[in-house]
């Protein structure tokens, strides 16, 4: 399905996003509930790339063969990459803030021997 460059695409670009994200968490620049929906926006976004680098070659292919494969290759990746962030967003703060998992996000407190 996915060729091994939009593969390595989009797993870079995920990556890079989840390590400034880990970094501003680490910083105390973010909440855990932010972090937690920027984590599944980062894995919806490249998966986004990967898939948009793919139809995007594959359009720009049939329209002009060698330059537009390069030039879908691009556009697709950036319209799979916003997207793909778009959805993961909006899928991420639903289940951050869904009633049933907020305790899932409290950090766990050591008990105290009595």
């Amino acid at each position: 399905m996915f060729q091994s460059g939009s593969v390595w695409t989009g797993l870079i670009s995920g990556g890079l996003s989840q390590i400034q994200d880990t970094n501003a968490l680490a910083k105390g620049q973010m909440e855990t509930k932010q972090y937690a929906v920027q984590t599944v926006e980062n894995v919806t976004g490249a998966v986004g790339i990967m898939a948009g680098v793919e139809y995007g070659a594959v359009l720009g292919s049939a329209v002009l063969p060698g330059f537009g494969t390069a030039v879908g290759a691009v556009l697709g990746g950036l319209v799979g990459s916003s997207v793909g962030r778009s959805v993961g967003h909006r899928a991420g703060d639903a289940l951050v803030n869904n009633r049933m998992v907020q305790g899932a996000l409290q950090p766990v407190q050591p008990q105290q021997n009595q």
